[in-house]
């Protein structure tokens, strides 16, 4: 039985739709494998978009997944202390949505997404918050929805009551300066190293991921070399084959 492998799209938006669109394309360069997108309803606020919400219809009938990515993908509290400020202001660049909100907050975040989710008739399976950041409030409110998995930066977490995490730290590259983009390049080979042996690869791109040539080759040597021994998974997919190890394809 083959392990598996996720490729995972962030910031799924009408903002970032075109880099999204090239990010695919650059993905299918490799393989024609299922994805999970990301959907970010109101994406900073953004107002909803008609023919974005028939895009991703189009994804998902194409055999994508898609799963909800925040509400708005905007940390709009305020930091408490200068490490907190750190954190929520410049290491996600305020975009640190779930990172400290209550659980009545969060839940009424979750709720509306998922409102979208069902207004479109897509079906939703898991949650991931924006940079992987949840509050304690936070996984309060994702334990009282009726999702199945959500994933922090190095696990992939069945939301069942009594299922394990599967620990698969996240392949992602950090574009926004050059020395960032030169030390994910190194980085990253290293980190799928050290995962060579988990039942699951998790690669985590960010649609400008595919807008800097450099990184674009790095992932999509990293994703060809890998694809040979791993089964292409959706998250969804690979939650379930982990909770039904033993039948499923996920080797554990």
């Amino acid at each position: 039985m083959k392990p598996g492998l996720s490729v995972v799209l962030h910031d799924v938006a009408p903002a970032t739709a075109l880099l999204c669109r090239r990010l695919i394309d650059a993905v299918h360069e490799v393989a024609p494998l299922p994805m999970t997108l990301l959907a970010v309803p109101r994406y900073h606020h953004q107002d909803p978009d008609a023919g974005f919400d028939h895009w991703l219809g189009e994804r998902l009938d194409a055999g994508d997944e898609l799963a909800l990515h925040g509400y708005t993908h905007w940390d709009d509290g305020e930091p408490d202390g200068w490490i907190d400020h750190l954190r929520r202001r410049v290491y996600t660049a305020s975009e640190g949505e779930f990172s400290a909100l209550s659980c009545a907050q969060a839940t009424l975040r979750l709720a509306a997404g998922m409102r979208w989710f069902e207004r479109n008739h897509w079906p939703l399976h898991g949650f991931v918050a924006p940079a992987w950041l949840l509050s304690e409030g936070s996984w309060k409110a994702l334990r009282t929805m009726p999702l199945r998995y959500t994933c922090t930066l190095r696990e992939l977490v069945p939301l069942q009551r009594g299922s394990e995490p599967l620990v698969s730290q996240s392949v992602v590259y950090s574009t926004r300066s050059a020395w960032r983009r030169a030390l994910s390049r190194l980085w990253n080979p290293a980190v799928v190293a050290t995962q060579r042996h988990r039942p699951l690869l998790r690669f985590e791109l960010h649609p400008h991921d595919v807008e800097h040539a450099t990184v674009r080759r790095s992932w999509q040597r990293l994703l060809a070399r890998h694809l040979e021994a791993r089964e292409p998974l959706t998250l969804a997919q690979a939650t379930l084959a982990w909770q039904q190890r033993g039948r499923g394809s996920l080797a554990c």
